[in-house]
């Protein structure tokens, strides 16, 4: 008759059943001790931790479970609510005051997009990419569309429901219809950390295929580029290193490592990302007319990400950021994708409000 975990208020108490030597909590927030310790209620075979959670928080989590010498990370077994990710899956605890968007769960009348396959054959890459294209509802030849490049796009519309974002989206006059081009990176740390060939595989490859086989607005102002983490080093740089050609970024807890000073402390995979970063940080120049950031409160990338905006506001770029109290994970990336995408892409609706 209970829902599990226990939230009242800024309290939630997390309950595990069963014989154990140990039981931890696992949750990856910055800020917080990875493990917290679950205490044995006397007489009984329950465990419980509780935490401090303040409103409005969204965080995922495993228990760690001991016995006999052996941890093992499980799902909570009392609670049904799971995010799933390129991993695996997590427990997902929703702090008081959380709620899943409505907007982010496909309606009942709303038309469906339709996602097909192209193949581009890459010079920069030296292989064959594919791509797969979202055509929105009642797509049609003779229209012209903007374009939207989606970084690790697949795991977009796996983990963040984007398909069913962008039918309610279109279907609701909050973006006009759209055409999404939806790319896969085969070694996406390397490719997207600021790599030069994938600059000059979306400007000089992808943008003119899509351009030749599909109806597309031919102004920066209609062309976009999108991407998390690793995907928001690639949607920055491919803008910067191609000035003028894409107007829109939509940028989710970007992995923009800096270092003002001696060398940054992520790991060698960042090395590219910092020299990038330096170099950006001192002449930023005008990657994109208009700017989205976003990104979790309990990421360790916050501080990052809060100091590109004074540096994009001062070239005069029009930049929106917002925060959540989230980590770094598909759910929190869904949950930011219609304030993104309605700024930057506006649509009737919102174009006769504002």
């Amino acid at each position: 008759e209970t829902d599990f975990p226990l939230v009242d208020g800024k309290d939630v108490t997390f309950v595990y059943r069963g014989a154990a030597d140990a039981v931890h909590l696992r949750c990856w927030i910055s800020g917080l001790d990875t493990a917290q310790p679950f205490q044995a209620l006397a007489g009984t075979d329950l465990w419980a931790a509780t935490i401090d959670l303040p409103k409005g928080s969204r965080i995922e989590y495993k228990f760690e479970v001991s016995v006999g010498g052996n941890s093992e990370l499980v799902l909570d077994p009392l609670n049904d609510v799971v995010a799933h990710d390129p991993f695996g899956a997590n427990s997902v605890c929703q702090g008081y005051g959380y709620e899943r968007p409505v907007w982010s769960l496909l309606g009942v009348d709303v038309r469906h997009g339709e996602i097909q396959t192209t193949h581009i054959e890459s010079a920069a890459f030296n292989d064959t990419r594919e791509v797969q294209v979202y055509l929105p509802a009642r797509f049609r030849e003779k229209r012209r569309y903007p374009l939207l490049v989606v970084h690790d796009g697949v795991d977009y519309l796996s983990f963040a429901a984007l398909k069913d974002v962008l039918d309610n989206l279109i279907h609701a006059l909050e973006i006009p219809a759209m055409i999404v081009a939806l790319i896969q990176s085969p070694d996406r740390l390397k490719e997207y950390g600021a790599d030069d060939r994938h600059a000059r595989f979306l400007n000089d490859e992808l943008l003119p295929h899509m351009s030749a086989n599909y109806p597309l607005i031919d102004d920066p102002a209609a062309r976009g580029i999108m991407g998390a983490s690793f995907g928001g080093v690639a949607s920055l740089h491919a803008a910067w290193r191609n000035p003028g050609q894409f107007g829109r970024l939509l940028l989710q807890s970007g992995s923009f490592a800096f270092s003002d000073i001696g060398r940054h402390q992520r790991g060698p995979v960042f090395d590219p990302v910092a020299e990038f970063m330096n170099a950006f940080r001192e002449e930023p120049g005008m990657p994109a007319e208009r700017i989205y950031i976003s990104c979790g409160i309990y990421e360790s990338l916050i501080y990052e990400n809060r100091s590109l905006l004074p540096r994009l506001q001062a070239q005069g770029i029009d930049v929106r950021f917002e925060e959540a109290r989230d980590a770094h994970n598909w759910e929190n990336w869904r949950d930011r994708l219609r304030n993104g995408l309605t700024w930057l892409y506006p649509g009737p609706l919102w174009m006769v409000y504002e």
